[in-house]
């Protein structure tokens, strides 16, 4: 007998666990070979392929929650309960055999279309978890909305996920749509249809990417979608930019509390955070010696979480913690990530051990060895280069001139306006928010100065040149304003997804400009984000004035650019009552 076991108690992991070993030594007693999924890929048991599911005389499901046995249509399927199964295995095996009957169709499967319409549940997730991920989620929305499609939206944002996705919606979707540029966790996703992209494409074509998901969607295995012959699923990121967006999305709150808690301590003055025992030390000490101090294990940690799940976080924030120490700062962070998460990645993969001690994996075996190949290679190998360069980096940024500043002002510039918080946006300002660890102020003042220009300048543009916007557009204009404001850049993409061969262009003109004048006039700013409501800190920014006149002279450009350029929306001719 060729027997499957799939066992899934949600509630109760030690249950899953112990009612998959019982049972298969059972039926190794009974001369039965088999083969065993515990219904986490985090626990013990991998998930069953394809093949062993078509070789299976007989499936045994032992659950307490709903599962999807939509795979196992065809086959002779008996399921149960842990306390029945545990009660005898032999028994319970035995009587499965006789009592099996050949799975038609699977329940939650019906259930799904009961409604005659599609099911579909979402995730959207974007770095910085502010703009991407609830425009995409409500893009999403509105498409299923004129597609008479029944979808359910889970947000993971800045501030937490939202709107959490139950297990009973999962369990009845015909499809798990992820559109995320990060990393999320799918462990609950398994034996679903899951089809990933980005935000990015869900917001720019939602209802293609509706009917692409449930089209392509491919069945979630131990936390990997399959894929077909064509490869990775298309408007999917994935691989090293993937995995540096996640580490850039975890440390970007410390970033930002340590950065504007640095500020708060200069409201009492430059140099007051000297004098110990004073508030002004001990918000320094928060933000500069301990906020700080961790924004690098954090990014080398969630890199290697990216890459490796669980296992990769400990040697992950090891390696990045010595990256601190050894002085290879951000860039040495990043190669740590990378090392710890392939390392325990291959630890996983490549060191097979017993069954008895398969467990002993996640928590002793990978971080032990991985986190000894990471700290060897940054003390040996990676550390005291890296240092070199990050140090000569930050010499070149202090003292080169007015002429290599503007250039690099320029560059920043643009790269915020290319995409509009796409991937090119996010290297910029990734490598501004590194060099703050440095004490390099500069470049995240023209970063974020330049990012705030394609909305205002939007904005700026519906003003002046009302009569070429439908009215819809100029309420879009008053939101883009405000987002602008804020340094959220997301506020212009209603405007750059109609109409990009002039939007973008507009943006770069004003944002290159923008970022050249901040870093002529020397600005330097120690908030990663917040927009001009940062400028109400004291001495947050140094040349507050010139500042606000550099973000002015980039968003009046692209505002009076893209007002001559834009052509004038299709009026609505009028119909006489003869007509």
């Amino acid at each position: 007998m060729n027997l499957l076991i799939v066992t899934a108690c949600p509630n109760g992991m030690v249950t899953s666990v112990l009612t998959s070993r019982l049972l298969e030594a059972a039926a190794h007693r009974m001369g039965w070979s088999t083969a065993v999924e515990v219904h986490d890929p985090k626990a013990i048991g991998s998930p069953l392929t394809p093949a062993q599911i078509a070789n299976a005389d007989l499936v045994v499901v032992v659950k307490t929650g709903p599962l999807s046995l939509q795979r196992f249509v065809g086959k002779r399927v008996a399921q149960s309960t842990p306390s029945e199964a545990l009660l005898d295995p032999e028994a319970f095996l035995r009587s499965a055999a006789d009592t099996s009957s050949e799975l038609q169709q699977d329940d939650g499967a019906d259930a799904a279309h009961t409604n005659g319409k599609p099911k579909l549940v979402a995730i959207t997730a974007c770095p910085t978890g502010v703009a991407h991920t609830f425009m995409a989620a409500e893009a999403l929305q509105q498409a299923a909305i004129r597609k008479g499609y029944d979808l359910q939206v889970e947000t993971r944002g800045s501030v937490g996920a939202r709107n959490v996705l139950e297990a009973q919606a999962i369990e009845e979707a015909d499809v798990v749509l992820l559109a995320a540029d990060i990393e999320v966790d799918v462990a609950r996703f398994a034996g679903k249809r899951v089809f990933r992209c980005g935000t990015g494409v869900a917001l720019k074509q939602p209802d293609a990417t509706l009917d692409r998901a449930l089209e392509e969607g491919a069945v979630l295995s131990g936390g990997v979608a399959a894929t077909s012959a064509g490869g990775e699923q298309k408007g999917e990121k994935t691989g090293v930019y993937k995995h540096l967006l996640t580490g850039v999305s975890y440390m970007l709150p410390m970033v930002v509390a340590g950065g504007l808690l640095i500020a708060l301590s200069f409201v009492f003055g430059i140099e007051a955070f000297k004098e110990e025992g004073t508030l002004a030390a001990a918000l320094m000490k928060i933000g500069g010696e301990t906020a700080f101090q961790l924004m690098v294990p954090l990014l080398a940690g969630y890199i290697a979480y990216s890459i490796a799940d669980r296992p990769g976080l400990a040697p992950g924030m090891i390696g990045g913690l010595l990256a601190g120490t050894l002085g290879a700062g951000f860039i040495g962070g990043i190669i740590a990530g990378f090392v710890a998460g392939y390392a325990a990645k291959a630890v996983s993969r490549w060191i097979p051990l017993p069954a008895s001690i398969e467990s002993l994996k996640p928590i002793l075996i990978i971080p032990l060895l991985a986190s000894l190949v990471t700290g060897l290679v940054m003390i040996y190998v990676v550390g005291t280069p890296v240092a070199q360069m990050l140090a000569g980096l930050t010499e070149f940024l202090d003292t080169m001139g007015t002429s290599n500043a503007i250039l690099l002002g320029l560059l920043l510039g643009t790269m915020m306006c290319v995409d509009l918080g796409g991937p090119v946006n996010k290297a910029a300002y990734a490598f501004s928010v590194g060099l703050l660890a440095s004490q390099s102020y500069a470049p995240m003042a023209a970063t974020m100065a330049a990012g705030m220009v394609p909305p205002i300048g939007m904005g700026i543009a519906t003003l002046i040149a009302r009569r070429k916007f439908a009215q819809t557009e100029r309420e879009a204009g008053k939101a883009a304003l405000v987002l602008g404001c804020c340094f959220i850049s997301e506020g212009a993409i209603p405007f750059a997804a109609k109409d990009p061969l002039r939007v973008i262009p507009a943006s770069i003109a004003g944002g290159a400009l923008t970022g050249a004048l901040s870093m002529a006039f020397g600005a330097k700013l120690l908030a990663p984000h917040g927009g001009l409501f940062v400028l109400l800190i004291p001495n947050a920014i140094n040349h507050a004035l010139l500042y606000l006149l550099a973000i002015l002279a980039g968003s009046l450009v692209t505002g009076v650019v893209y007002a001559v350029i834009k052509r004038p929306e299709a009026q609505p001719l009028a119909v006489g009552a003869a007509a």
